[in-house]
């Protein structure tokens, strides 16, 4: 999934590039304590069908914007 940014502060040339993971929680924690930094918590941003689409965002070591998605049964 690729996706404009919706701050002005990330709004620079690149693309925001979109990992998929099974289990968000789980992949949130790994990679907080292997010292990523994220902008937020796994949380909510649309409901599909039956499930709802999780997302959270970190930045890479240059400063790119990546995100962590899961599509988890409400």
């Amino acid at each position: 999934m690729l996706g404009k940014a919706e701050k002005p502060e990330f709004d620079h040339a690149g693309s925001i590039l979109y990992y998929q993971v099974t289990d968000i929680r789980a992949a949130h924690a790994e990679l907080t304590g292997k010292g990523v930094k994220f902008e937020d918590r796994p949380h909510v941003v649309a409901p599909l069908g039956p499930n709802d689409l999780w997302m959270t965002f970190c930045h890479d070591s240059e400063g790119n914007l990546l995100a962590l998605t899961a599509e988890l049964p409400r």
